[in-house]
């Protein structure tokens, strides 16, 4: 029923006692029988930049690290708590450009399936077409080994391993 990443058939002890009569009550949520805890399986937030150059070339960069290190993504990363989506790319974009974002204009969101250390991270990307204080000044840094521009219509999907990513994509070419 459920993968062996899916985080339901990974946290197999309650985290309130640690009884293992830790089950499944629907696809997203599991209660234990002991302390009649129930831990939620909630989507993550996450943000991606939508960065075009003079060209109007989209700006895609290179994962520096697992999963999927080397091939292409969009800059940014999670939502940290007590953050708003906002701030966290303003953040993300200064971590892995070292370069201001600005005039952020909402795009959309696009679900995903993270994979990370074995584990399921179901994620909601929300993504923002960005401006940044300086295309010339960017430098590849944190968790990216570097960054490339492409027109929409010529990104090679396969290079695109988030199924969210390349939802993005696609509704940029329409």
């Amino acid at each position: 029923m459920f993968s062996d990443s899916h985080p339901i058939s990974i946290f197999n002890y309650c985290p309130k006692c640690g009884s293992s009569k830790f089950n499944p009550i629907n696809e997203k949520a599991k209660k234990c029988e002991d302390c009649s805890f129930i831990y939620y399986f909630n989507t993550s937030a996450a943000v991606a930049a939508l960065i075009f150059n003079e060209e109007g070339k989209l700006l895609l960069t290179r994962r520096a690290i697992e999963p999927h290190k080397g091939m292409l993504d969009l800059p940014g990363g999670f939502v940290d708590h007590s953050e708003t989506a906002e701030h966290a790319l303003i953040r993300e974009i200064k971590e892995e450009l070292g370069v201001t974002a600005k005039n952020l204009e909402y795009f959309g969101s696009f679900p995903n399936e993270y994979p990370y250390s074995g584990l399921s991270v179901f994620t909601l990307d929300l993504a923002y077409k960005i401006e940044v204080d300086s295309i010339k000044n960017m430098i590849a840094m944190d968790d990216i080994s570097g960054f490339e521009f492409y027109y929409p219509e010529e990104v090679s999907m396969d290079e695109l391993p988030s199924y969210s990513m390349k939802k993005i994509i696609e509704k940029l070419i329409e």
